[in-house]
């Protein structure tokens, strides 16, 4: 499969572009650069992109009239982002998204050392615990975008996890990679003093927690064989961009193995997760759509501040539960967000 996907606009689209698009930019055609943890054109990144690419019409912005959009996909492979992000740089485009989690930003914030090509993160945890930006409400640098708490919703998903299944006491942690030679002193920082919260919380909830990291895709079968090994009671997926990238591979294995699982984001529980707690992915990409507009437009992202999410959906597949013989309680029910039959 391609790893790169130029997108480029028909006539019919030439044709529906707003007027906006005419009276703006008249003449030249903009370039984004995204770079992502995912495959390429798995459905679920086929819907999200086409609520970004609708939000950026709205604002004017039309491919093939004055926008061109260079997609990299790393295909869960963490090694591959660097240097996809220093070709995005050597291509010249006016901004570059990024949905590869710290990894990826850490390798667009390398790669524009020496340009001042500015980055929007979409859905980052931590940006500022991580050191790529100094504040939320002043970035400063080339490093804008909007934040994602995913990862310090760890905790609460483990009490959700228990809030369902009362009786668990012995749950695995499906991580990412350990930490990379280039990862920083911040970084490392932040990830820990999220897994000491991640900790405390479990003996709280009286959970006994055993991690098991995933190197990459390729280790994904050794990691799987880790879990069975430890034999939980449930499992709790970690928020890096490795796992959503290998999130159809997850909910197979742990359909196959009867495994009551709690993820991240909706597109778990859609391919068969049990629950899902995180923001919304498309909202995520919609706002990521007025960050691009602002900088295009003039604006330097040391001045737009750095948005968090406000809403979260928890997502709880009955389906999945009714194949593993469980209840799930009414009052969980009765808060969920969104209730897969």
């Amino acid at each position: 499969m391609d790893r790169r996907t130029f997108l480029a606009g028909t006539g019919a689209i030439l044709l529906a572009a707003p007027l906006a698009a005419e009276a703006q930019q008249a003449g030249r055609i903009y370039r984004i650069g995204h770079l992502s943890m995912n495959t390429a054109n798995a459905p679920e990144i086929t819907r999200i992109w086409a609520v970004f690419l609708l939000a950026l019409k709205e604002l004017g912005w039309v491919e093939g009239w004055n926008l061109a959009i260079e997609r990299l996909y790393a295909e869960g492979r963490v090694d591959r982002l660097p240097g996809f992000a220093a070709e995005l740089v050597a291509l010249k485009v006016d901004v570059i998204t990024v949905s590869a989690g710290w990894a990826g930003v850490r390798a667009a914030k390398e790669a524009t050392k020496t340009t001042t090509t500015p980055i929007v993160m979409m859905g980052i945890s931590d940006p500022v615990g991580a050191g790529f930006v100094v504040s939320l409400p002043r970035p400063g640098g080339n490093i804008t975008g909007l934040a994602d708490l995913s990862i310090g919703l760890a905790p609460k998903r483990l009490e959700l996890l228990k809030q369902a299944l009362p009786r668990v006491t012995r749950v695995v942690h499906l991580a990412g990679p350990p930490f990379g030679p280039n990862t920083s002193a911040r970084e490392v920082a932040a990830a820990t003093a999220q897994k000491n919260e991640l900790e405390a919380a479990a003996r709280v909830l009286g959970i006994n927690l055993r991690v098991v990291a995933v190197k990459n895709r390729v280790d994904f079968g050794n990691a799987a064989t880790a879990v069975i090994g430890e034999r939980p009671d449930a499992l709790l997926v970690s928020a890096h961009s490795l796992m959503f990238a290998l999130r159809a591979e997850i909910a197979d294995f742990v359909l196959q193995q009867r495994l009551p699982t709690i993820a991240t984001s909706r597109e778990f529980a859609d391919a068969g997760v049990l629950m899902s707690y995180n923001s919304d992915v498309a909202t995520i990409y919609r706002r990521g759509a007025t960050y691009v507009d602002k900088i295009l437009k003039g604006a330097k992202p040391a001045d737009l501040p750095i948005e968090q999410p406000t809403k979260f959906d928890l997502v709880i597949n009955l389906k999945t539960a009714k194949a593993l013989g469980l209840t799930i309680p009414p009052s969980l029910l009765g808060r969920a967000d969104e209730v897969i039959q």
